[in-house]
């Protein structure tokens, strides 16, 4: 500890991972629900995923968008780096603002999607109010891209 006193912890050390906000020119965002065995339960995100051994972030973004989703973005615009829960574990994770969406040729590559829906941001971000949206990098990237696009 930076005071001097020696204490036990368990840190997981972690690679990083992204999070992609996908918008389309409507204003809809893509979400994905898929089983997270940690909680047991099915969780609607936004599409994220563990950045690979030598790979970039943005590349990452790029190959988790299509990959869980099945869309390609034209733009990427970095929001943020925050870390995912850094009482435990050095995970962060860059937050990235997908657009320009157009639909890949091969569609979702992986099984771990069991749905991917469109719903407009305003609306998702609503859902997070109820409840129907409870994961911690989803709840920001939302409410950073609505923030966004208020801006601009």
């Amino acid at each position: 500890m930076p005071s001097g006193r020696i204490t036990e912890r368990e840190i997981v050390e972690h690679r990083g991972a992204v999070t992609v906000v996908a918008l389309d020119e409507e204003e809809n965002v893509l979400l994905v629900s898929q089983f997270r065995s940690a909680v047991g339960e099915e969780l609607l995100e936004l599409p994220a995923g563990t950045i690979e051994i030598g790979e970039d972030t943005r590349t990452c973004a790029l190959r988790e968008l299509q990959e869980e989703t099945g869309y390609i973005a034209e733009h990427l615009e970095e929001l943020y780096v925050f870390f995912a829960s850094p009482g435990f574990s050095d995970e962060r994770i860059w937050l990235y603002l997908a657009t320009g969406l157009r639909t890949a040729a091969q569609g979702v590559q992986t099984d771990e999607i069991s749905e991917v829906i469109k719903v407009p941001l305003d609306k998702a971000v609503e859902m997070i109010r109820s409840g129907e949206i409870n994961d911690g990098k989803s709840i920001l990237g939302l409410t950073a891209a609505q923030a966004r696009l208020a801006a601009s």
